[in-house]
């Protein structure tokens, strides 16, 4: 029997396999313990910030803040639309919420009808995850403290005070400034993709955006920056207490300063009462707005709240639209308050403005009566007498000698048919007809492109196509008032305390001197020559201050057939509109008005002048340098040789200046000079 061999080269073989898997086994140990190792170092080292801040946030959160919307003031500082603090009460969309359940207790503290809860179910609804939804807002102190009494008992229920727009003056300025109201679907569709556009703003509760007027125009200024509260929260993110030291401060929107005045403005308003209508009062030499009127109006404060569909109906439906701005956006005929225009283009056409023409009362021409508002007619009439008697018979035929292309040229230079840069939107430009907006206008009807001599004599008196606006008007009466800039109205004086370009700073108007002081004076003699047209209504009552001015009645309808034009048994809408444009010193102006009562019936002196006189009042009250003019006393007349009796002494004697050197003195008494007011008549 053989004994076993022992082949060594097997047993190295065996150990070689062993070693080599040994060591590759160490060295995928190595490579792994090394790769743990620095990644654990990274952690730790590396992005151990990182890590902690992520471990804060899940600890803590940050709850938006709104900014105080910016102010609003008017050129003296007080305030136009402001805030003030409001109490809310919130409920946060959560998951688990039962909302029937927290509406049923919360109604237990304050009151909550049917028509609030069905709202606050469907918002919720539609709200995303952990979005607070509001359910009352402006809480009384007694309900905000039973609500935070209970706070631990209602999960998910927040109660806490913000901060809800407010406009002191309710209506008066509702037009011009604007309202804010609750982020519309619209607005958050229109908000998509913009960059500049805070979207987690936009969907806070109590977040308002503006909607009209100054509000609207410039929202981003006015919105400031948003902060935030820092809260703990726990694994399912609700609060469980408050960290004030981490809380980021909103920034407050930026501050507008109008060029409006709040006493002439609210005089504007109330002296429209019940009218529909507008004022507009314009300083003419720099051309800044001192007010700027759309009657009726409607309270501001009822659209932040939120206004029902009732009330909402209402205010659209009703015939006067309140909801309309009749300053800038209402259309109206000037009527017979655009003749001084009318004699600037006459007067730069070359028209002799003391050729007179006859006015009997009416005209006939191209086959029809031309009618003119005196049924006795005005008799000879010159240029300055047509515009103080307002003669429509001088008009009409004036206007056949300038055409209809001058007129338009000097209407577009006064001011109509433009629209201006003043800030807000909602203009309209209305209409100066001429032959290149009559080829445009009828395109599709050759024949209608000619201008008919017919279009003209009503052109003349400011009706036919020509439609303005009350801003306008305004313009166009502070151009003529300073005589010699083709002024721009300004309504933003200054936006976070960056002034706004003066509308001075214009080239100057294309008329003469002449002409303009021309026509200055036939508005002059309007409101101060006893048998003006105003000149009952026009007088201020402020020492020898007088105003220049001019009225006007607009038709809507044809008066053929119609006795009564009057209207006094018409119904509203077909009443004529009145008008009246003035301004104030007429030595030395200052300030402009333009007024229009939509479908007055009672014509511009008697609708229009009176409301003029009471708003250019305050404005030149307001002033300093006038109100000093006006308190200044009045020199003490000489007194006349027959005045005084022999033997007796005047109560105030007044020393007799020493005669000339070389005359001789007179025996014969001087005839007594008669006491005539300045500016009347002698």
């Amino acid at each position: 029997m053989s004994e076993p061999s022992i082949f060594f080269f097997e047993v190295n073989e065996r150990q070689g396999v062993f070693h080599r898997r040994a060591f590759l086994l160490g060295g995928l140990t190595g490579a792994g313990l090394l790769a743990l190792g620095g990644r654990l170092a990274q952690l730790q080292l590396v992005e151990a910030q990182r890590y902690q801040k992520l471990s804060a946030g899940n600890q803590f959160n940050y709850r938006l803040v709104p900014p105080p919307r910016g102010l609003i003031l008017d050129r003296n500082g007080v305030a136009l639309a402001s805030n003030r603090p409001n109490f809310r009460l919130m409920i946060n969309k959560d998951k688990g919420l039962n909302a029937e359940a927290v509406l049923d207790d919360l109604a237990k503290l304050v009151p909550i009808d049917g028509t609030r809860r069905a709202r606050v179910l469907k918002e919720l609804d539609r709200a995303p995850r952990r979005a607070p939804v509001v359910v009352m807002e402006d809480l009384s102190w007694e309900e905000f403290s039973r609500v935070n009494i209970r706070a631990p008992e209602l999960p998910n229920v927040t109660a806490d005070m913000g901060e809800v727009r407010v406009y002191p003056f309710g209506g008066a300025f509702a037009h011009v400034i604007g309202y804010v109201a609750k982020v519309s679907d619209r607005d958050l569709q229109a908000a998509e993709g913009d960059a500049t556009q805070d979207q987690e703003l936009l969907h806070h509760p109590g977040f308002r955006i503006g909607k009209q007027g100054v509000e609207k125009a410039f929202d981003k200024p006015l919105r400031g920056r948003a902060g935030a509260t820092k809260a703990e929260v726990d694994a399912q993110g609700r609060v469980v207490r408050l960290d004030p030291e981490g809380d980021i401060p909103p920034t407050p929107g930026k501050e507008i300063l109008l060029t409006l005045d709040a006493d002439i403005q609210n005089r504007a308003l109330e002296v429209m009462g019940d009218e529909s209508g507008a004022i507009v009062v314009m300083d003419v030499r720099n051309g800044d707005l001192l007010a700027m009127v759309s009657a009726p109006s409607f309270d501001a404060n009822r659209f932040v709240k939120g206004l029902s569909g009732a009330e909402y109906k209402a205010l659209a439906e009703y015939e006067r639209k309140p909801l309309l701005d009749k300053s800038m956006t209402g259309l109206f005929p000037p009527g017979s308050t655009f003749k001084p225009t009318v004699g600037l283009a006459a007067l730069t056409a070359g028209v002799d403005p003391e050729v007179r023409i006859n006015c009997p009362g009416s005209w006939y021409y191209g086959g029809r009566t031309w009618r003119c508002w005196e049924p006795r007619g005005h008799g000879s009439q010159n240029l300055h007498d047509a515009i103080k008697n307002s003669c429509d018979v001088y008009f009409y035929q004036t206007a056949l000698k300038v055409g209809p292309d001058a007129i338009a040229t000097a209407a577009r230079a006064m001011g109509f048919g433009q629209l201006f840069d003043i800030g807000i939107p909602g203009q309209k430009k209305g209409n100066v007809p001429d032959r290149a907006w009559k080829k445009r206008a009828f395109k599709k009807n050759p024949a209608n492109q000619i201008w008919f001599p017919g279009e003209t004599p009503s052109y003349g008196i400011g009706q036919g196509a020509l439609t303005v606006n009350a801003l306008q008007l305004a313009v166009m009466t502070s151009r003529l008032a300073n005589g010699k800039k083709a002024l721009n109205p300004r309504l933003i004086k200054s936006v976070g305390g960056v002034e706004q370009p003066s509308g001075s700073a214009v080239p100057d108007l294309p008329f003469s001197q002449e002409h303009l002081e021309y026509v200055r004076g036939g508005m002059a003699a309007v409101a101060n020559d006893v048998r003006g047209t105003a000149y009952k209504q026009s007088q201020l009552g402020l020492g020898d201050v007088q105003m220049a001015g001019k009225t006007g009645t607009a038709q809507v309808r044809s008066y053929d057939g119609v006795t009564n034009r009057k209207g006094y048994a018409t119904t509203w809408r077909l009443k004529d509109h009145n008008l009246f444009v003035a301004f104030a010193p007429y030595d030395d102006p200052r300030y402009a008005v333009a007024v229009i009562i939509e479908h007055g019936g009672l014509g511009g002196a008697t609708a229009g002048a009176p409301r003029a006189r009471e708003v250019m009042r305050v404005a030149l009250l307001k002033d300093p340098e006038i109100r000093a003019r006006i308190e200044r006393p009045a020199p003490l007349p000489e007194a006349a040789p027959e005045d005084v009796m022999e033997g007796a002494a005047p109560e105030d004697p007044i020393e007799a200046p020493p005669p000339a050197p070389d005359a001789a003195p007179s025996t014969t008494p001087s005839a007594p000079t008669p006491n005539v007011p300045q500016g009347a008549p002698r």
